[in-house]
């Protein structure tokens, strides 16, 4: 069964998805975090034809003493990626369950800014105590307080990325003026635990409000534009796809893969890394095997889905036999659709623009300077 061409997202955090993947990695650990490693995956990325990559974050370390100990904040690798790439989308995951939401709407509308309109932004869920000291805060406890965090810190986000209208910035020489103050606006958000006045530091996003992407129950599903969704099986991942499908315009699989590789087979690849650590269920439905098998796969998904979300096993060993032999057969099966330069993420994903909720038919300075 296939359906609609698949966009094709990657997590780039690190070295893969395994939580040993940097002893498998084509570079040395003390490597790990510097910003031209990953400048290059996300080029081999963009050159594959991926529509899009994430980077995984939190405020704790991603791993424990024999794995990787630290890494740069996903925001500032986005930034420094939407300087090195031109066409592939890019979201970094912030949680906004202690994270003050003006600060990451800010940080987010500045990252579209920069990227010409390729941001998005996956929100995060920190489930850990420990995130709650690093805070400074009082712990969130429970998944239906973390996803009311979760829902309030999108609200205020979207509102703040309205509340300059597209046409706020005049840059009026004659009369010194770089603003139309008629077009900024109050959002005056009031949530459980905190309130926010507003408006922005930042002007409109150029998407008009960022792709946010996230999974269904950590956020509620009529915030997100897309909704990651997994299962230990094809009928599992169908449901979960379905349970959503009328509350959010797009769904992606979250799928793990392992793939055969020309030095060895997915499974022994599996095996040497599971001798330092498990890989644990993440809740993703997972493949291991080959190239041919996981384009298969991928095709049943597009039945199923708008997109997949592929975690390889080790990045430096999967994504060439990705790059090579997997996204050229969905592509060339119709399956699977590279994205276009010079067109923004939402675009991509083929969302609108929205319109901007605070915008009246007033004309604005820039409107009467014309008509005079």
């Amino acid at each position: 069964m296939s359906g609609p061409a698949l966009r094709l997202a990657l997590e780039i955090d690190g070295d893969g998805a395994h939580p040993a993947a940097w002893r498998r990695a084509a570079h040395s650990p003390d490597h790990l975090l510097t910003a031209r490693r990953t400048a290059g995956v996300a080029a081999a990325a963009e050159n594959a034809g991926f529509t899009l990559v994430t980077l995984e974050d939190g405020a704790l370390p991603p791993g424990g003493a024999s794995d990787v100990v630290g890494r740069i904040g996903a925001v500032e690798r986005a930034a420094f990626l939407a300087a090195t790439t031109s066409v592939v989308g890019i979201a970094p995951v912030v949680p906004v369950t202690y994270a003050e939401p003006f600060h990451v709407s800010s940080q987010l509308a500045s990252l579209d800014h920069i990227s010409s309109g390729r941001a998005g932004w996956v929100v995060g869920d920190e489930t850990a105590p420990e995130a709650a000291r690093a805070w400074g805060r009082p712990p969130v406890e429970g998944a239906e307080a973390r996803a009311r965090e979760a829902a309030d810190g999108v609200d205020v986000g979207r509102a703040l990325w309205d509340s300059w209208e597209d046409d706020a910035v005049i840059r009026s020489v004659a009369t010194s003026r770089y603003l139309d103050r008629e077009r900024l606006h109050y959002v005056d958000f009031t949530g459980g635990s905190y309130s926010v006045k507003g408006p922005a530091i930042v002007p409109r996003p150029p998407q008009g409000q960022l792709v946010v992407i996230g999974r269904p129950g950590a956020v509620p599903a009529d915030r997100l534009d897309v909704a990651l969704v997994g299962g230990p099986d094809l009928a599992s991942v169908t449901a979960a796809a379905a349970a959503v499908r009328a509350h959010v315009p797009r769904v992606f699989a979250e799928v793990e893969v392992a793939l055969d590789t020309a030095d060895a087979p997915a499974e022994d690849r599996v095996a040497d890394l599971a001798r330092h650590a498990p890989w644990a269920d993440a809740g993703r439905l997972r493949y291991t095997g080959s190239a041919t098998g996981l384009s298969a796969l991928l095709g049943e998904l597009a039945g199923v889905v708008d997109g997949v979300r592929l975690h390889p096993l080790v990045l430096d060993e999967e994504l060439p036999v990705l790059s090579r032999l997997v996204i050229p057969a969905l592509v060339e099966r119709r399956l699977a659709v590279r994205p276009l330069p010079a067109a923004t993420l939402r675009t991509h994903l083929g969302l609108e623009r929205p319109a901007n909720r605070y915008a009246t038919a007033v004309p604005s300075a820039r409107q009467l300077g014309e008509i005079r």
